[in-house]
């Protein structure tokens, strides 16, 4: 039973470079196919756009033609300073355009904030470590500020009619009074 197994995994490799050399073949004659198709679109566009060069046998139409080209070449010459002169203005807008933004945004690029839903015992846990074990509960300590507010507005509410206030104060007895009330 063993040696048919080996014989079959035998066959099974065998198929399978069987299969691997002919599509190495297949893609080699696509590879030729396709090169032979791109050097003939190279004749074509060549054939079109660059006619072929009758060189002339007289030096007076040697020298026609060398001004002809000239021509050309200073034409060509004209256009790519001009776009050159184009491309280092749109560099020069885009460059104040980033300095605007850069400015209006301030020095620092601000990232993206996400909410994160953490207990007040988490945070402490996070900042501190676990081996603070800190018990904060928020909400008793911002009602136990808004008591002290309230205490705060009774004795403005207390003191009445300020005038009055100041009238009592005003002198040596009423510093004296200031000083017996508040020890």
């Amino acid at each position: 039973m063993g040696e048919e197994l080996q014989k079959r995994n035998r066959a099974i490799t065998a198929r399978r470079q069987h299969l691997k050399s002919v599509m190495l073949q297949i893609a080699a004659q696509e590879l030729e196919k396709e090169e032979s198709r791109r050097e003939s679109e190279k004749q074509n566009y060549l054939s079109e756009h660059c006619p072929p060069l009758h060189l002339p046998g007289s030096m007076s139409e040697v020298q026609e033609l060398c001004k002809q080209l000239h021509a050309k070449i200073d034409a060509a010459e004209e256009e790519k300073y001009d776009m050159e002169v184009r491309v280092q203005k749109s560099t020069k807008e885009l460059e104040d355009m980033n300095q605007k933004l850069f400015d209006l945004r301030g020095k620092f690029k601000r990232p993206p904030l996400r909410r994160v839903r953490m207990s007040a015992d988490a945070m402490l846990k996070a900042l501190l470590g676990s081996k603070h074990k800190v018990c904060m509960d928020l909400r008793a300590n911002l009602k136990q500020v808004k008591k002290e507010d309230t205490e705060k507005e009774r004795d403005l509410r207390d003191v009445g009619d300020w005038r009055k206030n100041i009238e009592e104060k005003s002198g040596m007895e009423g510093r004296k009074k200031m000083f017996e009330t508040e020890s």
